[in-house]
């Protein structure tokens, strides 16, 4: 994750390590200049930052299914974050075993004038095409978080749950902030919940537990389980009542759950 001073994300990034030298780093969409900044700022004399998006076209497939669909396209398929080579349509491709949906499937590199090609193939091969409202219950539905909603610039890993990506044998940015948290505590903590019947808890609704309050980051209705799932800040403590979400001004109790809300 690339953090500010006070320990907030600024993007949580993802590398592809393409050779001992050469990583390629994938940030949000919203957050490339700034971090394309960021690297720019921080490299020596012998490293080069050389920003390619508008050279590419970045395509996910994702599924139970999708290893031998990619394979069937590019002759192979990379395994779980792993990073594979090769030529496609007279061009390179680079393909990850990443993606942010919880299951199984590749994101695919190509140069620009070989995406719509490479849309194509993949279509052709069974793949169906999906926006990102779909990529976005199927995130949450495994508990992802998601930049924008569940992490921002004013939220670190450790509120969030995700101390594990934090390695404090080394010294970083915002690695003060990290510090004091992990002594001190956290003033805010991200808790997941699950509602009876179709209603959605929106991101921006009120939540509470016993005395604690705070706002839904991230809430939709899951396909899989047929109800309205969320996650969301709350003041610690958290095990000290009942969830309950403000949907249009009632309050509605809510089962506490413990990210994914389902098994994969």
């Amino acid at each position: 994750m690339a953090l500010n001073d006070a320990g907030g994300v600024e993007d949580d990034i993802i590398v592809w390590r393409l050779e001992d030298d050469a990583y390629w780093v994938l940030p949000n969409g919203a957050n490339f200049d700034e971090i394309v900044a960021r690297f720019t700022a921080a490299a020596g004399p012998d490293v080069d930052v050389d920003p390619v998006r508008d050279e590419t076209v970045l395509l996910a497939v994702q599924g139970p299914e999708a290893p031998e669909l990619v394979a069937s396209v590019l002759g192979e398929a990379p395994g779980r974050f792993r990073v594979i080579h090769g030529v496609y349509a007279g061009g390179p491709f680079w393909a990850a075993g990443t993606g942010y949906t919880g299951e199984k499937g590749a994101e695919i590199a190509v140069p620009a004038y070989a995406g719509e090609r490479l849309l194509h193939s993949l279509v052709d091969a069974g793949a169906v095409p999906c926006g990102l409202g779909a990529r976005d219950t199927l995130r949450l539905e495994m508990g992802y978080p998601l930049w924008g909603h569940d992490l921002d610039e004013y939220t670190t890993p450790l509120e969030a749950g995700l101390g594990w990506v934090v390695d404090f044998e080394h010294e970083f940015v915002g690695k003060g902030a990290l510090v004091r948290q992990r002594d001190e505590g956290v003033p805010k903590q991200l808790i997941g919940f699950r509602l009876a019947g179709r209603r959605i808890p929106r991101p921006g609704y009120d939540v509470r537990v016993g005395e604690s309050v705070g706002a839904v980051a991230s809430g939709n209705f899951s396909p899989v389980l047929g109800c309205g799932i969320g996650m969301g800040y709350v003041a610690p403590p958290t095990d000290q009542g009942d969830v309950e979400v403000d949907i249009r001004g009632e309050w509605h109790p809510a089962e506490r759950v413990i990210p994914p809300f389902i098994d994969r």
